[in-house]
């Protein structure tokens, strides 16, 4: 758990970023690939037996990569990754290895799909989220672009689905984080270690 007591005012989220991404750099890549291998069947164990649109993310500057989960994904799931839209919010599109990809405003490779083409949030089953930090009530902390919160803002007051996933290194848990209005809490977050259920009882 990261001892991030030096960054609890909600004006230091910034530095508490900087911070957590300078650590998930030093993570060692075998480290990195034995975690996409726990997290891809930890999400596959919790998944839905009844299918749909799964989004997950194109994993960048130390991110959990998903290409495990991608690739062993049950034929009624059908993966998707995130296109950015206008005024930050997000759309999705199914994708599969080999279809076209180019890069967006911040040279993340992204379907080439027009907004209108894309599916909804609302549209979606379950999403796997990228993780800077997170807490134990549910908290996500993310790059700071708002897209996620902005894009799933509905499931503040409307309950599943989509079933919000984190994909996240077990030292990205945080001992506390302010709370904003605008955040968009997850229900569960997948680490090497296993699954945290935030939605059970012993967690509310």
């Amino acid at each position: 758990m990261v001892e991030d007591s030096l960054f609890r005012e909600p004006n230091m989220r910034q530095a508490l970023r900087q911070h957590l991404k300078a650590k998930r750099l030093q993570i060692a890549p075998t480290a990195r690939m034995a975690a996409a291998e726990a997290v891809a069947v930890t999400i596959l164990e919790h998944l839905p037996a009844s299918g749909g649109y799964l989004a997950g993310y194109w994993a960048t500057g130390g991110e959990l990569p998903l290409h495990v989960l991608q690739l062993r994904l049950p034929a009624n799931w059908i993966w998707c990754l995130p296109v950015v839209l206008p005024e930050k919010k997000l759309g999705f599109a199914p994708w599969r290895g080999g279809d076209a990809l180019g890069n967006n405003r911040y040279g993340i490779p992204e379907p080439m799909f027009s907004a209108d083409a894309c599916l909804k949030p609302e549209d979606l089953h379950a999403v796997i989220l990228p993780v800077l930090g997170f807490t134990a009530d549910g908290l996500r902390l993310g790059m700071g672009g708002g897209y996620y919160d902005r894009s799933f803002a509905f499931r503040q007051h409307t309950p599943v689905p989509p079933l919000l996933i984190g994909a996240a290194y077990a030292n990205q848990e945080l001992d506390v984080l302010d709370a904003q209005n605008w955040d968009v809490r997850l229900d569960a977050v997948a680490t090497e270690r296993g699954w945290i259920d935030f939605t059970s009882e012993e967690n509310s």
